[in-house]
């Protein structure tokens, strides 16, 4: 993860790293929680996660990767990043959290979603930094604003 543009500063950017870092450490709960063979447990967690996801989502799409995908060197890049968001919500809550095939799934599916993360935060972010304007930065926040009333 970059420490060094300074887009973790951006008070926007600052709230989809946490919601980041909060998906992962649930992530990584739900994890454990199969390892001791406690799926209820597991999916617990992962009902929290996708709910957690899908407001984080929203936030994105309707604002910040809205914004700059009016850029067209960024269009491809953004579109590409969306079509990842597709994926997980449809998995999550079909996954059999009892089966090891399923776990395999989902442990895969973390594995995406890291790297999904660090596109965004080693990718997209950075490049907001030099791509928006003060409209957009506002524009940004209220679409993420509106995901978590």
């Amino acid at each position: 993860m970059c420490h060094y543009c300074g887009c973790r500063d951006i008070p926007l950017i600052k709230e989809f790293i946490a919601e980041h870092e909060r998906v992962t450490d649930t992530a990584g709960d739900a994890l454990r929680a199969l390892d001791r063979g406690d799926p209820a447990a597991a999916r617990v967690l992962v009902d929290r996660m996708a709910g957690e996801l899908t407001a984080h989502w929203r936030g994105e799409e309707d604002g910040l990767f809205r914004v700059m995908s009016e850029e067209p060197e960024y269009a491809e890049y953004i579109a590409a990043l969306e079509s990842e968001h597709r994926d997980l919500p449809a998995l999550l809550p079909a996954l059999d959290l009892g089966s090891p095939r399923d776990v395999a799934t989902f442990r895969e599916a973390m594995h995406e979603l890291r790297r999904h993360i660090a596109k965004e935060e080693d990718g997209l972010f950075p490049a907001s930094l030099t791509a928006l304007s003060g409209d957009a930065w506002d524009a940004s926040m209220a679409a993420w604003r509106r995901a978590h009333s």
